[in-house]
């Protein structure tokens, strides 16, 4: 399904109120609200934004520089009645194999009253772009395993499930005690 009339920018700081209310929805559907530790101030220190008025898109980001303090960009998905429908969030990554950049994609999310819309690939589609004007790797991005209904998404696209790899992680006290290790 070609999503409706739509329209998708990169996000300006009048809008961290609206990713902060997306990545909260995103949190609960996810059963991890209560990990959510990101606030309005965070979002403004770590995302690179386009300046205010600047219709900034994926083939032509006109947004501040990314940075290891600002390393983020988010898309924002407005519906045909300029409500926010949903969000990509995203920082660029790199292939040694490839020798290139490419995305990795933090959080997808389309609110549950927007889904079937073709907003999903909307946003999908202008990541790739995005990679492919920077003439990059890849795009990739993890989804929990209990999600089915964004798993068969995903695959309907041409993604590709990569089972072969397993997710690694470490964080909080484990970060602290790793980065010691050694002294």
């Amino acid at each position: 399904m070609a999503p409706a009339a739509c329209t998708v920018r990169h996000a300006r700081q009048e809008d961290v109120p609206t990713m902060l209310a997306l990545i909260r929805e995103l949190a609960d559907y996810e059963h991890e609200i209560d990990s959510v530790e990101t606030t309005e101030v965070h979002l403004l220190a770590t995302v690179a934004f386009a300046p205010a008025g600047v219709e900034s898109t994926s083939t032509s980001p006109n947004t501040e520089p990314t940075s290891p303090t600002k390393p983020a960009r988010c898309l924002l998905l407005f519906n045909e009645s300029k409500e926010p429908a949903g969000m990509a969030l995203y920082f660029y990554n790199y292939s040694t194999w490839r020798a290139k950049a490419g995305i990795y994609l933090e959080d997808l999310y389309v609110k549950l009253s927007q889904r079937k819309k073709g907003y999903g690939k909307r946003l999908l589609v202008e990541l790739a772009k995005e990679v492919v004007a920077m003439d990059g790797g890849r795009l990739e991005w993890s989804v929990l395993k209990w999600n089915k209904p964004s798993i068969d998404f995903y695959e309907s696209i041409g993604a590709q499930t990569m089972s072969e790899w397993v997710g690694m992680r470490v964080d909080r006290d484990g970060l602290t005690k790793l980065a010691g290790l050694l002294d």
